[in-house]
């Protein structure tokens, strides 16, 4: 399972980015939405969380201040055992 933080602002580089998750203590790699992804995944709000199955299906997705830890990590949970 990859879990990636991709940033969405345009102000604000891969360079940028990668420090402030360096600053933060993140151990995930961060990267920029390439081509239409923010249009066919339909973000349309600041902090979107989406998790992706190994089909490419969308199982979990939250919005700015929607969701919790414990709806993130019974999204990861899902996502693992659908892995093994």
């Amino acid at each position: 399972m990859a879990f990636y933080a991709v940033g969405t602002d345009p102000s604000e580089t891969l360079e940028d980015l990668e420090q402030q998750r360096e600053r933060e203590g993140f151990p995930w790699p961060v990267a920029e939405p390439q081509g239409s992804m923010l249009r066919d995944f339909g973000v349309v709000v600041q902090s979107t969380k989406i998790a992706i199955d190994s089909r490419g299906v969308i199982v979990y997705r939250d919005g700015f201040g929607e969701g919790g830890d414990d709806d993130w990590r019974k999204a990861f949970q899902d996502l693992a055992g659908s892995v093994q």
